[in-house]
């Protein structure tokens, strides 16, 4: 069977142009007012703004890959032998990850079926951190809300996004002011390299059905790349800032598709439950912090309920350790990928044969 290309209409166009042009100025804005991450959570906002105002938002398919991939590669592009190093305090860490991921998950939908009258079903797969799409087409096919499951969930990742820099600049444990220093920029020759290796890995990756496979894929290419010596120097900085703001718009458009009746039906149960998962989270992340040598600020991303792609892009323009922070994100998208359709599909049968 031939394949075939089709062209970009116009709408998607001047969308994809209005999306990158808002998410651009609210990144500029908020990285001139001296915000912590300030360019993910500026053109998040903007964007996110914009759409809930009437504009259609969103960024098409392929570009959305190349921006999870310029950030996949910027990731790597920060480890260093030292980073590696650290990997035996992980398997620790990572079992009290998936606990802390199970008390969120049933904390959160407790508190929807008690406050807010959520079906079970419903409530265990808006409590369910991270993993959204597999969430979202889960409760498709079990018949759930998926407005207010999407409201949860993203709103969740909306809050984190831009609650979680703050947090660490009022505690200290990061500065305000410009981009953190990343060393000198590779060679063309090099980034040619890095490139190819990136699309090679990741298009691997996608045929195994590997999660979050772009960026990923770019992230390992890139670690090996550099924490083996092959290859030294970052991506230009003006890859960088677009990988930024770029994943910044993503979060955005997804919120920006949401219409607002439907986000004011249900602000509350949203605010409540991300209220729920971050009272557990931070209890676990007291006692790591309190008992482990490892950085507060690695373990407040790694254990922040958000989604992978976001939580990493904070690790990114934070400076933190991205393979930390992302050893643990994938360890939670494949404990909720696995897990969460099985206690769905056994508790959420209790509660069907309980209405019947």
């Amino acid at each position: 069977m031939p394949l075939t290309f089709t062209l970009p209409t116009s709408l998607q166009i001047r969308t994809t142009l209005e999306t990158l042009v808002l998410g651009t100025i609210g990144g500029a804005v908020f990285y001139w007012a001296e915000l912590p991450g300030g360019l993910i959570s500026g053109a998040m906002v903007a964007v996110a703004v914009y759409g809930i105002a009437g504009r259609p938002v969103g960024v098409p398919q392929p570009m959305a890959h190349v921006i999870l991939m310029t950030l996949g590669l910027s990731l790597g592009s920060m480890v260093s032998p030292e980073m590696v190093s650290n990997l035996s305090a992980y398997p620790v860490t990572i079992a009290l990850l998936a606990l802390a991921t199970f008390c969120v998950t049933f904390g959160s939908s407790i508190y929807l079926q008690r406050i807010h009258g959520w079906d079970r079903t419903s409530a265990l797969l808006a409590g369910s951190p991270g993993a959204l799409s597999q969430i979202i087409m889960l409760g498709t096919e079990r018949n759930a809300d998926v407005p207010g499951i999407a409201v949860v969930q993203i709103f969740r990742v909306i809050i984190l996004t831009g609650m979680v820099p703050l947090l660490l600049a009022a505690t200290g444990q990061i500065g305000h002011g410009p981009l953190p220093s990343r060393g000198p920029e590779a060679t063309p020759l090099a980034l040619f390299a890095l490139a190819a290796a990136a699309v090679a890995v990741a298009l691997f990756m996608k045929w195994i059905r590997f999660p979050a496979s772009w960026m990923f894929g770019a992230m390992m290419a890139s670690s090996v790349l550099h924490g083996t010596g092959w290859i030294h120097g970052t991506l230009p900085q003006w890859a960088y800032i677009a990988a930024l703001v770029g994943i910044g718009s993503l979060i955005g458009s997804r919120f920006g598709k949401i219409s607002p009746r439907t986000i004011l039906s249900h602000v509350w149960a949203a605010l409540g439950s991300f209220s729920v998962a971050m009272v557990i989270s931070a209890a676990f992340i007291a006692v790591i912090v309190l008992t482990m040598n490892v950085k507060a600020s690695d373990v407040v991303v790694a254990f922040a309920p958000g989604a992978m792609d976001a939580m990493l892009a904070l690790a990114l323009t934070l400076h933190i350790d991205p393979i930390f922070v992302g050893a643990h994100h994938l360890s939670r998208f494949i404990y909720v990928s696995i897990v969460t359709p099985g206690i769905v599909h056994l508790l959420g049968k209790a509660q069907d044969d309980i209405d019947d």
